[in-house]
């Protein structure tokens, strides 16, 4: 995904009519993807498919908790969910795309930007 920048025709100094319209997508998955509990989860998801019960073992927390979880990233389209007997299983929707964003994300904070510290977002990573 590449961002581009909104044209502006300087001539009538005029904006895009509705600049969050454009970026709310955006920052809906990020919203999604800026919880810890959802980044482990999709961690966990890259290793392969698992159960509800499976990653509720792996992340030590509620059932509830963690198919709330779930339902943001499916809802966001992150991750699959399919249903094996009486189970369902989650998996990693586009492996690839999502690998690379993260990916992304890891080498833009290697060496250079420290988020942790902000104290702006102080309450929201408490």
């Amino acid at each position: 995904m590449t961002m581009t920048a909104p044209s502006i025709d300087h001539e009538n100094d005029s904006r895009p009519a509705d600049d969050a319209a454009l970026t709310a997508p955006t920052a809906a998955l990020f919203r999604a993807l800026g919880e810890p509990a959802r980044l482990t989860l999709l961690r966990h998801l890259f290793t392969g498919e698992h159960s509800v019960r499976e990653l509720t073992d792996h992340l030590g927390l509620a059932q509830s908790t963690v198919s709330a979880h779930l339902a943001c990233l499916r809802d966001c389209g992150l991750v699959t969910v399919r249903q094996r007997g009486r189970s369902s299983i989650y998996a990693i929707g586009d492996p690839g795309r999502l690998a690379t964003l993260v990916g992304a994300a890891e080498d833009l904070l290697r060496g250079g930007p420290h988020p942790e510290e902000c104290t702006h977002l102080a309450e929201d990573l408490s």
